[in-house]
């Protein structure tokens, strides 16, 4: 592997078993399960996929609903084991995924703000150096001390855009996120991404905006029903994709 290699991805499939029967009740499920009594049929959600993303790039991941893209992500921040294949990381990763699914919803916004920070391993420390960029960019001031369980989920993705960007990780991971708040609060979360990306983060970003996709990536995948179909130059991919 190359030095400057940050992100490796070699011939990784993944399948998912899917239920082809459909139960009355969760008791009836779990005893036909003990019998093994339970049909499954296959689904492969990526199929012999590789690709290697050198530190600094940024890295758009396009295709259909249904294509990988997500599941892409998930396998290379963690969440998801390969059934095949193998992902390599080398460094830190800021997952931008689901915002706020770590949010306790019967805390303060304040409270998430610690809770959220301990989630990405940053200590009480960090979080108190960070706090006050963290409610200057969200623009939630008069807001910090009310239970998110009363926020908007303009809000809550705001405050957990805010949470998960601060510093400058090695590998920030963004995942249909930016269509938080308002024109102007995406121009916002654009500009920060920019920087980070500015300051040497690598960037994996997936957008059904193939405008944003453009604006910040620099080399794409292509991902169809789970297959590479292209991956090189953004506007060389992007001009290919407009075709279909």
């Amino acid at each position: 592997m190359e030095k400057d290699v940050i992100i490796s991805v070699e011939h990784v499939s993944i399948k998912f078993n899917l239920s082809s029967e459909k139960f009355d009740s969760f008791k009836e499920y779990i005893i036909k399960s003990l019998k093994k009594q339970v049909s499954y049929d296959e689904f492969w959600a990526l199929k012999d996929v590789s690709f290697e993303v050198k530190k600094g790039d940024s890295l758009g991941l396009i295709g259909l609903n249904g294509s990988g893209k997500s599941t892409m992500l998930k396998t290379i921040a963690g969440v998801l084991k390969p059934t095949k294949g193998e992902v390599t990381v080398h460094g830190n990763i800021a997952p931008l995924i689901e915002l706020g699914a770590g949010f306790d919803m019967d805390l303060t916004a304040r409270e998430n703000v610690f809770l959220n920070g301990a989630l990405l391993g940053y200590n009480r420390s960090q979080m108190e150096k960070q706090y006050e960029d963290i409610v200057e960019f969200s623009e939630l001031r008069d807001f910090m001390d009310v239970p998110v369980k009363n926020f908007s989920s303009g809000m809550v993705s705001r405050l957990a855009f805010a949470i998960a960007t601060i510093g400058i990780p090695d590998i920030l991971i963004v995942d249909e996120v930016l269509s938080v708040g308002d024109f102007r609060f995406q121009e916002k979360c654009e500009a920060r991404i920019q920087n980070m990306r500015d300051n040497g983060t690598t960037i994996l970003f997936v957008s059904h905006s193939l405008q944003q996709v453009e604006k910040i990536c620099n080399k794409i995948v292509w991902l169809e029903k789970g297959n590479v179909r292209m991956f090189g130059d953004t506007m060389e991919v992007c001009s290919k994709y407009k075709e279909i």
